[in-house]
């Protein structure tokens, strides 16, 4: 049942953080299904990927980030850009914080947080911080120092320790959230899950399948196209093709494996997630094509970024 909007709550809320802080699980917490990849490497997330919760009298459209950082490519730089354009739609900025890097290696948890400090001090938004992957920390008595250095950089923002792998307190920050979001009617049906067309989310599961089957700097070269996508509704089947770009000659060998065992796995991994995403039997066919210092060129990178594209 529908609540009168001057009871009904709905905004966004933009996730920003640095990279592999956990902002994509937590997002896929929240909505309760997998719509942003998640791999445990780096700068996964390339796009503002939405998703959006929709309970009784209340709707959030979350955005997930690529992870802020200082960037050492044009692609980065772009993907860097992304994250923070985000800011501007939203009633609610969620920064996730990894918890276990600051004790692991806290030098560098400085310098993530005193960057993302020196972009948002001055800015008219309200904040709210995640220490996530607490379930990491054996000693628990190291939490409280982490807070504690959270609140002298954040002073006005409202600081919640999650474990988004695990679902701890993941609850709780919901409800710190929704306390922040305004009163207004729905912005999409109640059904909708996210803003995101089918043929995206069937790319970004390809790109998973290869960053988490390739080696460890390669996926970073990869982009992925869907080229072609045809529906038979009588034979509920849908029949996708897709190009895998690289750089290089020698990626492309990576990629396909030794007679191309290497991209038939990878093939039929994406094949039985994009079956269970669009509930419908796949016909799945991928290539291969090298496109040199693709990272660098604008105006292939941005077909791969609609945020800025458009």
């Amino acid at each position: 049942m529908q609540s009168p909007d001057n009871m009904h709550k709905s905004g966004v809320v933009a996730i920003i953080g640095p990279p592999n802080a956990g902002k994509s699980t937590l997002l896929n917490n929240f909505i309760g299904c997998k719509l942003a990849i998640v791999t445990p490497k780096p700068q996964t997330t390339r796009n503002q990927i939405s998703g959006i919760l929709s309970r009784q009298g209340l709707q959030i459209v979350f955005l997930d980030t690529p992870g802020i950082h200082r960037p050492a490519s044009h692609l980065n730089s772009l993907l860097v850009q992304v994250a923070w354009q985000s800011l501007a739609e939203a009633d609610l900025v969620l920064l996730v914080c990894d918890g276990a890097l600051a004790t692991a290696r806290p030098a560098r948890f400085q310098r993530e947080m005193e960057l993302i400090r020196s972009r948002i001090d001055g800015m008219d938004i309200d904040l709210v911080v995640a220490v996530n992957k607490i379930d990491l920390l054996k000693d628990k008595s190291v939490l409280m120092p982490i807070i504690d250095q959270m609140h002298s950089l954040f002073p006005n923002a409202e600081l919640i320790p999650v474990s988004a792998a695990q679902g701890q307190n993941t609850e709780h920050l919901l409800q710190v959230i929704t306390s922040y979001i305004p009163f207004g009617p729905p912005l999409f049906p109640e059904d909708q899950l996210s803003t995101l067309p089918m043929r995206f989310l069937t790319s970004e599961i390809i790109r998973e399948r290869l960053f988490l089957s390739l080696d460890r700097e390669l996926p970073y070269s990869l982009a992925v196209a869907i080229e072609h996508w045809s529906e038979d509704i009588s034979r509920n089947l849908v029949t996708i093709h897709a190009l895998i770009y690289v750089p290089k000659q020698s990626h492309k060998g990576i990629v396909i494996g030794q007679g191309g065992k290497k991209l038939k796995q990878i093939g039929q991994q994406a094949r039985q997630e994009i079956e269970n995403l669009l509930s419908m039997q796949v016909h799945l066919k991928l290539w291969v094509k090298i496109k040199p210092k693709w990272t660098e060129n604008q105006n292939f990178v941005l077909q791969f970024l609609p945020e800025l594209s458009s």
